[in-house]
């Protein structure tokens, strides 16, 4: 039986977290309209190879860095480091295809202050039809591919991160934190995590094989304690800008 995430839904928990928090850097990667996004308050940056932005994302933001382009060509084009960039916060959800947000996640740990964190979104299916890999047959309603993957693969080979799944709905909300910018571990094992898991279906895994990889987090009870896994990279609230009109 899949544990499914009845929580707080996902929007309504990144809407909260951006409005109660300020971050100096914000990455998203998979932003489309600009929904979730639009309510960061620090300096942010947005990928996407294909946006559809029709409202005012930029807001009070000191910065918006948009790339219409995949994840693994912005990352390859060193914009991250060229701006001495050490991110706060990033919230993945790119192409659910497990190698994807693999990369996406060894990417963005790089790039993070070590007291960061890592969101991925869509890790926790309901059903085996949303995890299909076939794009040509996208089922309709929810598609998490399976980018369910990095749950077992993260507990396996990186035992040094923290990750807290929470509830939120409707697929779950996996915030990953004790990151470590400088492990190559993901880099060096890529290859045979790729051998290990790319044919491999939820079904041939095993729904309580996978259940047993993680335990819900009750994502209100982690609003109502303050974000805690964030708190190291929260900045006061008197470092957000407020623009001005300057000419009539």
């Amino acid at each position: 039986m899949f544990k499914q995430a009845t929580g707080l839904r996902y929007v309504q928990f990144m809407d909260g977290l951006h409005r109660d928090n300020l971050f100096d850097w914000y990455l998203e990667v998979g932003c489309r309209k600009g929904r979730t996004f639009a309510p960061v308050r620090g300096k942010t940056i947005a990928v996407d190879p294909y946006f559809l932005i029709e409202t005012n994302v930029i807001k009070t933001k000191p910065q918006l860095h948009i790339f219409q382009e995949t994840s693994d060509d912005f990352f390859e084009s060193g914009f991250l480091a060229a701006m001495k960039i050490k991110l706060s916060f990033s919230f993945l959800d790119g192409m659910h295809l497990f190698e994807f947000l693999l990369r996406d996640f060894m990417a963005a740990e790089k790039a993070s202050h070590p007291d960061g964190v890592i969101a991925l979104h869509d890790c926790c299916p309901f059903n085996h039809e949303m995890t299909t890999r076939d794009l040509d047959n996208i089922p309709k309603g929810g598609w998490t591919g399976d980018v369910w993957k990095l749950l077992p693969i993260l507990r396996k080979y990186r035992p040094d991160l923290v990750v807290t799944v929470l509830d939120a709905a409707p697929t779950g909300m996996v915030l990953v934190s004790n990151l470590d910018p400088k492990s190559k571990v993901l880099r060096s094992k890529y290859d045979k995590i790729m051998k290990t898991f790319r044919d491999v279906t939820l079904q041939d895994f095993g729904v309580e094989e996978f259940n047993a990889c993680f335990d819900y987090t009750d994502a209100r009870a982690f609003v109502a304690d303050g974000y805690p896994l964030f708190k190291k990279v929260t900045l006061d609230a008197s470092a957000a800008i407020t623009p001005k009109k300057i000419t009539p």
